[in-house]
């Protein structure tokens, strides 16, 4: 495997504080590096991608609160996270789960990174391991499985864990919607030696079930108002309720 390695005696990353969660200054490509460099030990980590509605719901819940502060890094997912960190002079960019499989992938082929992928409805994630493996020749997935619609049982959490443990997988895609997938992470992160990442609703972007914002509104960071036009029944609380709450918040809180 290609070593990427950080500068010697450098923090991987730097944080920024929104509404008391350390979220990282990291771009897609910053954390591609952070995650290969990982990638070199044997401990487990998990990654939250955050996005306005998932720093609400941690918000709402102490224990979901606490599950992101034992996070290893809370990239930002969405726009708005990104814009705060750039108004307070931070470098950073928008680095959600779409864009960060990709560079991930583009990377992996050269570094030899093992991945396995964990979630979407039945014969989601074998068909976009499929794609996966057709977009970048190589790439090195060592394995797939779909969660059952319910809580895992003490049984299939242990042969989940083993399942990893056999692949000796470096990286855990986990595309389950919030907080099931941060639980799910964090549940993980003391039994396997890998990093596990959670990506939400990418497995249904990969495989084409949910499109993607035309590139013009993801580089305007319009993917918000795409997302909501297209599903504004499930959608609406999200952008109607919990974002204004968001922006309140934010306004009156003494940011770092």
């Amino acid at each position: 495997m290609t070593k990427l390695q950080p500068p010697p005696q450098q923090p991987l990353f730097e944080t920024f504080d929104v509404l008391g969660l350390p979220i990282a200054a990291v771009t897609p490509a910053r954390a591609s590096k952070i995650i290969h460099c990982w990638a070199e030990d044997d401990k487990g980590r998990m990654v939250c991608l955050r996005d306005v509605h998932g720093i609400m719901r941690a918000l709402d819940d102490k224990d979901l609160f606490d599950i992101h502060l034992a996070a290893d890094m809370l990239s930002p997912d969405g726009t708005p996270l990104a814009l705060i960190g750039k108004w307070r002079g931070v470098d950073v960019e928008q680095t959600c789960g779409a864009n960060l499989l990709e560079r991930m992938m583009e990377d992996s082929m050269r570094s030899g990174l093992k991945h396995y992928f964990y979630g979407g409805n039945n014969g989601v994630a074998e068909e976009m391991v499929a794609i996966l493996r057709d977009s970048y020749p190589g790439i090195d997935i060592v394995g797939f499985g779909t969660p059952p619609f319910r809580p895992l049982t003490s049984d299939e959490f242990q042969a989940l864990v083993d399942e990893i443990r056999r692949t000796k997988a470096d990286v855990v895609w986990i595309g389950l919607s919030t907080p099931k997938q941060e639980i799910l992470m964090h549940q993980l992160k003391p039994h396997i030696s890998a990093t596990a990442l959670g990506i939400g609703a990418v497995y249904d972007f990969v495989t084409g079930r949910v499109k993607r914002a035309p590139r013009w509104m993801q580089q305007m960071g319009l993917e918000w108002l795409h997302r909501f036009l297209s599903e504004p029944r499930r959608l609406w609380r999200r952008y109607l309720v919990l974002a204004p709450r968001f922006v309140w918040r934010v306004a009156f809180s003494k940011g770092r």
